[in-house]
């Protein structure tokens, strides 16, 4: 059955192939990007690929960009917008800190409130948040974005409580590492500000670390994953993917009980 879906930050990556896939199997899409230039782009992919999709540019941390939320009417709420940085929690600019809550934590909360209110005066709708392995698992110089995706796993849980009485339903998807340039860029801004003179962090240590992306899955999976996941009518709460990050996921939850400083 075709859905109208409404999914952030439809402008690159995932959200982006989620959005065409959707489409292609007869979904209304309707996707938002974060600046005006994607709003072109994202219009030739479509047309490209022979969907259609209603684009226009919501930047979510925009109020005057949020209001056009209220114009549409959908069926699910994709909550896929977001920023990724890194580099070490002791010693990361709060102002980048700041940034990546405004937009990954409580933008975004306040997409899924406006979708809620609509959802609830229906008596039906779901909202999905796109969160990440880095909602459950934690990895030097990756604090900043897994900090964020923390928040989002207590955001989702706690909504999906507070709102089944109202007949609305909430779920996470969570990604593993996956070759969109999302993960690279992020690995790419600590650099910006990050200086061995002033800096006790190792710079050896985090170049290291980033050693880890050059093994990323392939970006198709997890949007197939994504575009089978999204409509359903019912699902578990919790789509880790691929089954790989799933049991990562898992084992690193059991350690922590077990876990000495």
């Amino acid at each position: 059955m075709s859905k109208t879906i409404f999914i952030t930050g439809a402008g690159s990556g995932l959200g982006k192939g989620a959005a065409i896939g959707l489409a292609k199997q007869g979904h209304r899409v309707i996707a938002p990007v974060e600046i005006a230039p994607q709003v072109t782009s994202l219009r030739e992919a479509a047309k490209a690929e022979g969907v259609e999709l209603e684009v226009f540019k919501m930047d979510i941390t925009n109020p005057q960009d949020l209001l056009q939320m209220m114009e549409y009417d959908f069926d699910i709420f994709v909550a896929n917008a977001a920023i990724n940085e890194g580099g070490p929690l002791g010693e990361v600019p709060m102002t980048n800190f700041r940034r990546l809550f405004e937009v990954n934590v409580f933008a975004t909360l306040e997409t899924a409130q406006i979708a809620a209110r609509k959802f609830v005066e229906k008596g039906k709708g779901k909202i999905v948040f796109m969160s990440s392995m880095a909602g459950i698992m934690a990895t030097p110089y990756v604090g900043p974005y897994t900090a964020t995706k923390h928040a989002i796993e207590a955001i989702a849980t706690t909504m999906q409580k507070e709102l089944a009485e109202f007949g609305v339903q909430v779920a996470t998807i969570n990604p593993g590492a996956f070759a969109t340039g999302f993960n690279d860029r992020s690995a790419e801004a600590k650099w910006k500000w990050y200086d061995e003179k002033f800096h006790f962090t190792k710079k050896e240590d985090m170049a290291e670390a980033d050693k880890a992306l050059e093994n990323q899955y392939d970006a198709a999976d997890m949007i197939a994953k994504m575009v089978e996941v999204i409509p359903l009518d019912s699902h578990k709460f919790r789509t880790a993917f691929p089954p790989d990050t799933e049991q990562q996921m898992k084992e690193e939850e059991a350690k922590r009980w077990d876990m000495e400083i």
